[in-house]
């Protein structure tokens, strides 16, 4: 007996150990939840806080004269098993004229052919891009080609708006989906009638690049403003303090005169990369971007509401309409027939609102988490912005796209 009771004394002993064991982990687990939240929140407030920081030149601006090129052109894709143009005029002749390049003449009318697709290509030549340099190229049908996989492009010339041929392009393509089946018994995945074809172009000549003209080059800003301007040149008549001349010269809201130093005339590529190392700290304009299709909201770190009050109430209207049949007397004359009538049910509910009054708010952060608070919606975020700048509570420009 003695025994037993030692053994059940042992037993309580372990399971008030474990009981107090779990306790412990417990609130250790809880201290350490706690801990992570802290954390959490002060990565997001330094995420926050870091959007401000100071950012590089060449992520702000460019040089004039080192742009981009668009290039077209016309060509034909082959080898579409059955999936090309159905017989259009323009892609037989394309093809006969083809051929023709190849001592074969053929009427278009006598060519019948649903392996071949007309397409357009387009293509980006980069500055300062020589001969050989390999570009990507995008392949889109225009015509009724159910799809372009599998699809080979053949030489196709690449023109820019000076109607100058600047590449070739001619490749496989890639088209990262497909399209299967006839009719109604069909399987489409992705958009099998634009593809890509990687290092399909190749440079044939170079784009007129000209960046540096007496000794003066030129600073494009992508964002104009007058703040962001003013900064820049500061900071790199700054970096070039001991120069006899100022090297930077705000021209407007988005242009820089640079007037290149001595030490650097025979050296551009050193001047453009001291020059784009340089650190601002952008200043951007308070706007709030609207996307109404999508819901999506954007705000800028400066946006700032005062003091208003809201009230926010939810109309929702649902129309259903049910088919009624209404069948004839068994009595009905012999010409009585069966009508099928439609009819309709308008639902209408209002939620109720209440006018709650809204505190100034300074910054973005506390803008985002006093509407958070209300649990409306993106979309109920939108007309609420939109009434706040019109009662000119919102000291932000709205953009909807």
């Amino acid at each position: 007996m003695g025994q037993d009771f030692s053994v059940l004394k042992n037993s309580l002993y372990f399971i008030n150990s474990g009981y107090l064991n779990a306790l412990m982990l417990n609130k250790t687990i809880k201290v350490i939840f706690r801990i992570t939240q802290l954390v959490t929140v002060m990565c997001i407030h330094g995420l926050i806080q870091d959007c401000c920081a100071a950012v590089r030149i060449k992520d702000l601006a460019s040089l004039s004269g080192a742009r981009d090129n668009q290039l077209v052109g016309y060509g034909l894709v082959s080898g579409l098993n059955n999936q090309g143009d159905r017989n259009q005029v323009y892609t037989l002749q394309s093809l006969s004229n083809m051929l023709r390049k190849y001592n074969l003449t053929l009427p278009p009318g006598n060519i019948q052919s649903k392996n071949v697709a007309a397409v357009m290509v387009s293509a980006i030549i980069p500055p300062f891009a020589k001969p050989g340099t390999k570009l990507d190229v995008t392949v889109s049908s225009i015509g009724d080609a159910k799809s372009l996989q599998g699809g080979v492009l053949l030489q196709t010339p690449l023109y820019a708006a000076d109607g100058n041929v600047y590449a070739v392009a001619q490749g496989q393509l890639t088209i990262g989906g497909f399209s299967s089946g006839e009719g109604n018994a069909s399987l489409v995945k992705n958009h099998p009638t634009v593809g890509k074809v990687s290092n399909g172009a190749i440079v044939e000549e170079a784009t007129p690049t000209q960046i540096e003209l007496n000794g003066m080059m030129q600073l494009l800003f992508r964002q104009p403003d007058f703040t962001t301007i003013s900064r820049a040149a500061v900071a790199i008549n700054e970096r070039f303090s001991n120069n006899p001349f100022p090297v930077a010269e705000a021209l407007n809201s988005s242009t820089i005169n640079l007037r290149i130093p001595s030490e650097f005339w025979s050296n551009h590529v050193g001047f453009i990369e001291v020059i784009e190392s340089l650190s601002i700290t952008p200043d951007n304009k308070a706007s709030v971007i609207v996307n109404e299709r999508t819901g999506t909201i954007v705000a800028t770190s400066s946006v700032q509401i005062s003091a208003c009050a809201i009230s926010h109430g939810n109309l929702t209207i649902s129309v259903a309409t049910t088919p009624n049949v209404s069948q004839p007397n068994p009595l009905a004359p012999a010409s009585a027939q069966t009508v099928v009538t439609q009819g309709t049910q308008v639902n209408i509910e209002e939620k109720a609102s209440r006018l709650i009054p809204t505190p100034d708010l300074p910054t973005v952060e506390e803008v985002a988490q006093y509407l958070n608070s209300l649990g409306v919606t993106p979309r109920d975020m939108i007309s609420i912005f939109q009434a706040m700048k019109e009662a000119g509570a919102l000291h932000a420009e709205i953009v909807v796209q």
